[in-house]
Formats: structure tokens, sequence, C-alpha cells
């Protein structure tokens, strides 16, 4: 979908060349400055109980004496933050989507000054409704007509309105970069198909792109890396993309995506409900793609460095078993006493590589632990640093790109649950505070690096009838890459 911007008086509303009208109505009163062809027709709604001033309702009119939009659509949000206001949008333009217009101009009523968080607010609602995966489902429907959606500004910061559209739909494509890889079946997206999107994207983007196979993952000395992958028939891949947009000299941002194409648990196998939805384990890899190539359309002056290392997690007679001790990158060896805590197993390999690239910060994201979902559920993302400031970034990060986190803790008493009698660390601790085990494993990775850890388990999918990749969390994580750009 495009998104645009255009300045204009109210007066001139209800004379917008658009295929449809979106008037989003703030609070629980009617607005006083509706053009009266909109107000009479509001008001006629209101009398008539079709619609109430209540967050989330919606009312499609149709045609509208005086209004030149053929379609006209109303959507009440609670207020004009841009979390409130998204919703409205989404909830507007999906009742709009199926119907025959291309364009919908969209209008908020009584917002006041609009700025940068309300442009990147219409493309985010934007995007979300017009995604339809169907690589795999050919039956999905036709391609929704709306293409294209312009935010009307009666009173607004025009240039940051302007600004918010672009990073609003730089997000907006890196988001259906992640949620097309994501959904993809694990059939579809192994990590050879991974590394190739990874090439693609490169290619596309003008990134450098680094693809190393099982001889080379050997040669470095990856071995829990290995470990997870000895199970599976697909080879391992690790993979480097380097995005070059500020001086040489300029020390990277590194993100590391945890790239479980399928995690069936391994010997240590899952239970078979729901076990189909551990094709999103690879959401943490997908958001690093979808990051890079947010990043790199804006053009942002850093220098940003992907990490994905990738692999299936697979029972089989050359599969790791519990108890088996392996030699990971940094030389610390582990004890794996559960095969299915293998995130966590690739990604110290890959923290222990982000060493080598004295990187000024180093984020790793991964669907880690189910113990996360317990503690914060399907809103936040769990975030693990002991930086205080970088936790403070990575938070206003979030909270700007409507793609929140919550900081949990790593106090030092955590990694007495990891000792092993045979190996400098084991792989599990306890069932009690598994996600923040999970990260103190991590941790003893990281002793020379600015780092943090985001547990996505919890936001990186759907379940249920909207069963789906959500691409979280690239907002948040575009959000800070931009926020070091300018030097924060």
């Amino acid at each position: 979908m495009d998104f645009r911007h255009q300045a204009i008086t109210v007066a001139a509303v209800a004379s917008v060349s658009a295929d449809a009208l979106l008037v989003v109505l703030v609070g629980s009163k009617a607005p006083a400055d509706l053009p009266a062809a909109l107000g009479k027709a509001l008001q006629a709604a209101l009398k008539q109980g079709d619609l109430v001033l209540e967050a989330g309702r919606t009312l499609y009119l149709g045609q509208v004496r005086g209004v030149k939009s053929p379609r006209v659509a109303f959507a009440v949000a609670a207020d004009s933050t841009p979390r409130s206001v998204k919703g409205a949008f989404a909830a507007g333009l999906a009742q709009l989507k199926g119907l025959g217009g291309r364009h919908v101009a969209v209008w908020i009523a009584g917002a006041g000054v609009l700025r940068e968080a309300h442009g990147e607010a219409l493309a985010a609602a934007g995007g979300d409704v017009s995604y339809l995966y169907r690589h795999t489902k050919p039956s999905a429907g036709p391609t929704p007509k709306l293409t294209r959606a312009t935010l009307l500004c009666t009173r607004a910061d025009e240039a940051a309105v302007d600004a918010g559209v672009r990073l609003g739909a730089a997000i907006v494509a890196g988001v259906t970069l992640a949620r097309e890889l994501a959904n993809r079946p694990g059939n579809h997206c192994t990590p050879a198909h991974l590394a190739e999107q990874a090439q693609e994207l490169a290619k596309a983007m003008k990134l450098e792109v680094e693809v190393l196979g099982r001889k080379e993952i050997e040669k470095l000395g990856m071995g829990a890396l290995l470990a997870v992958a000895q199970g599976s028939q697909q080879p391992p891949r690790f993979i480097v993309l380097r995005y070059r947009g500020a001086a040489a000299g300029d020390a990277p941002v590194v993100l590391v995506g945890k790239g479980i194409t399928f995690d069936s648990g391994g010997i240590s196998i899952k239970p078979a409900a729901e076990m189909d939805e551990m094709k999103f384990d690879m959401g943490g890899a997908a958001s690093v793609l979808g990051t890079l190539r947010a990043v790199a359309q804006l053009k942002t002056r850093v220098n940003l460095v992907g990490l994905i290392p990738t692999c299936e997690n697979l029972p089989s007679g050359q599969a790791v078993k519990p108890g088996d001790v392996v030699t990971s990158l940094a030389g610390k060896t582990i004890e794996i006493l559960n095969t299915d805590a293998e995130g966590r197993l690739i990604l110290c390999d890959a923290l222990a590589y982000a060493e080598r690239l004295k990187p000024r910060v180093v984020v790793d994201i991964a669907t880690l632990t189910g113990a996360c979902v317990v503690a914060l559920g399907h809103h936040r993302s769990g975030l693990f640093t002991p930086h205080d400031a970088l936790a403070e970034a990575l938070t206003r990060a979030g909270d700007a790109a409507l793609d929140p986190c919550w900081r949990m803790p790593l106090d030092p008493e955590y990694d007495d649950a990891l000792k092993s009698n045979f190996a400098d660390v084991a792989n599990v601790g306890p069932r009690a505070g598994g996600a923040i085990t999970a990260a103190m494993f991590l941790k003893r990775f990281t002793d020379k690096l600015r780092w943090a850890h985001l547990d996505i388990a919890g936001t990186a999918w759907k379940s249920g009838a909207h069963k789906g990749a959500t691409g979280r969390p690239v907002g948040l994580l575009t959000h800070y890459v931009l926020a070091q750009a300018d030097g924060a």
C-alpha cells in the first residue's frame, strides 16, 4: 500500500477526491468541526443508534450527499494518541478494504495537531489490514483493491507527518517480509531457503551477504550450533548480512536472530498439540531480515550487521541427546540437559562470533521460552540486559513503535540454576524462572559485549483463528537503530 499525506482545510474535507473517506472520531462527543454534510450524517447515525461513540466502533455509510468520495465510513478512537488512532485506522480500513475503491483518504476529526507518530500509525494500520498470505494458499482470495491511503492534515506539523509516513512505510515493508518468511511452512522455509532470501534481500537493498555452510561452521568451531543441527537432514547455515550506512570505522550495531526453521524439541520432543506453530521458531531471524530491509530503505546513517544461525531441531539416530556435552565457539563446554532448549545453543555461538565484529551494541532476538509467554502474555516482548541505558533505549523504541517490551531481571542468583557437574554450564535450569535462566545462559557469552536479549515467544505470532506471524519486533528494532544513527 502507498502511504501519503495532504494538507487541507476542514471545509475541503468533504470535497476530497478519493474512492473512500474514512473519518476518525476522537472521544465520546461528536466533533464540532465536521463539515456540514458529514456532521449531518453523523448526527443521523447517532440518533438512529447505528453508531455509538465508543472506541473500536465503526460504521460504513456508503455514499453521503454533499461528500465527493462515493464511500464514507466512521471509526471511533478513544483519544488522539497514536495507539488509539492506529486501532481506529485499522478498524476503518478493514471496513473498506473489501469494497471497490483503491484510494482511501483518512481524516482525524478534532485530533489537534498531527505529528510524526500519526503518520507512522496510518502506515502501520494499513500494512496490517492489507497483508494477505497466499504463498501456499492459492485460494486465499483476490488481492485487496485498496492500494493507497492519504492522511488529510487540517492541523499538522507537515514535515513531521511526512517523516512518519515514510518511516511507517519502511517498517511495514520490513514487517511484511518478516511475516512472509515466518508464515511459510517448514518444508518451504528451510535453512537453505532462509539463506537464499537473505541473498535476495542483499541484492535488492545493496547489502553485503555471506552464507556459511556446514564445513565453514565446523571450521569456525560452532559446536553448539552443529549439535542442534545434527538431527536433521537439512544442513545448517550461518548468515552474515551487512548494511554500511556510516563511516567504515564506525562500530556496528549487531542484531542476532534465532533461525530454527522447525523445532520439534529434538529427543526432548514437544507435545503434538500446536507443534505446527514451531515453524514460527525462526521469528527472530525473520525480524532481523525485516529490520535490515527497513533500515536500508530509509538510508539510515549507521552500520548494521545481522547474524542468523539457522537449522532445524529434529529427533533422529544422529540427534544430540540429553546429557551430551558440546564445545561452543567461545570455548565453553555445555551440558545439554534438554534438547528443546536449543535456541540458546545456536545463539551462544552467534554471540561469540559477534564479539569479533567489535560492535557498539548487540541485541539478540529469539522465540526462546514458553516461560516468557507465561510471564508477559502476548502484548509485550521480554527484555533482558544488564545495561540500564540500553534497557531504557530499547523500551523507548518499543513504545514509539507501538511494539512494546518489558524489562525482566538478571539477578546473579538466577545463574546458580545453570551449574553442571560435567560441563562449564548446563543449557537449562529448573522450570521456575525459565525465561530468566535462558537469558542468564546467553549472558555467559557476552562478557565483552554491550548486550540485550529480546524474548519474543509471546509476540512473534498469533494462534487460533488469526494464526500467523506478526512481524514483531521489526518496529521496535527499526526505531532503536534509527536512534543509534542519531547518536542516542
